[in-house]
């Protein structure tokens, strides 16, 4: 049955990264692209922003994303098969050892949900050619802002989220704490840009965007492992959900993509 819940987690993960593209995920980072680049994507996913980036570096130029969760890595090459210039490999950060270097790194909310963000972007720099930049994207998780409040029952479910992230070796304000970590390995002309996601009623992915907290806790971890009453977990999805249908009217994530110079 525990394998069952993995392949269900998976799909749902795989979902939700299909429909990310860089125009609206990613939205600042074609500033810093041009035709000819040589890119590498940490955490890809299925790779659906990755072919955007393909895109534009154009056929003189290569994206490689990488993801240490094979089924990603999977569907990605079946999505994006057609895509030349682009490469997907399913490996970890650390054992990635290329016999070239990369003019440009990126990653998108995905230093999160590391324990050791130092070593990775020691890992990152080390990935580049002189003169390489890197941009990382994420999130600072104690900022959300909701309108209205939502009810109590996800409220608790939240700050149990961010007590279990934390505990676990997880920065829960890492947006907040890029800056500082690129200086310390080593990068310079470091900017912080901030690109908070806002959703209200206007766009047409409000419900699915807003709803991300329903899927969240759709996951029975935290309870797994004692953070969470179960009922809790299901009374917060149950609140949640009505409240979207009747009272919601936005909710901001704060976002800050980060970009440093070797």
């Amino acid at each position: 049955m525990k394998a069952n819940k993995y392949i269900q987690r998976d799909e749902k993960a795989i979902q939700i990264f299909d429909y990310r593209s860089l125009i609206n995920d990613y939205r600042h980072l074609g500033q810093v692209i041009k035709s000819g680049m040589k890119i590498l994507d940490v955490g890809c996913g299925t790779g659906s922003i990755s072919k955007d980036i393909a895109t534009i570096v154009g056929s003189n130029g290569n994206v490689t994303g990488i993801d240490n969760t094979e089924s990603f890595i999977l569907s990605g090459k079946k999505s994006h098969q057609n895509i030349a210039n682009l490469e997907l490999i399913h490996v970890d950060l650390f054992d990635f050892n290329p016999e070239e270097k990369f003019d440009l790194i990126v990653s998108a909310r995905v230093i999160q949900w590391l324990s050791n963000p130092r070593e990775a972007l020691s890992k990152m720099k080390s990935l580049l050619k002189p003169n390489g930049q890197i941009s990382i994207l994420d999130y600072n998780h104690e900022a959300i802002i909701w309108n209205p409040a939502p009810p109590e029952s996800m409220r608790i479910f939240y700050n149990t989220f961010l007590k279990w992230r934390q505990e676990a070796g997880m920065n829960n304000r890492i947006a907040e704490d890029l800056p500082n970590l690129l200086k310390e390995v080593g990068f310079h002309s470091i900017e912080k840009i901030n690109s908070d996601e806002f959703y209200n009623q206007e766009r047409h992915d409000y419900k699915s965007k807003i709803g991300i907290w329903s899927k969240v806790a759709s996951s029975s971890q935290m309870v797994e492992e004692g953070y969470l009453d179960n009922d809790l977990r299901l009374k917060a999805i149950e609140d949640y959900n009505h409240w979207i249908a009747t009272e919601a009217i936005s909710m901001t994530m704060k976002l800050n993509e980060v970009r440093g110079k070797l």
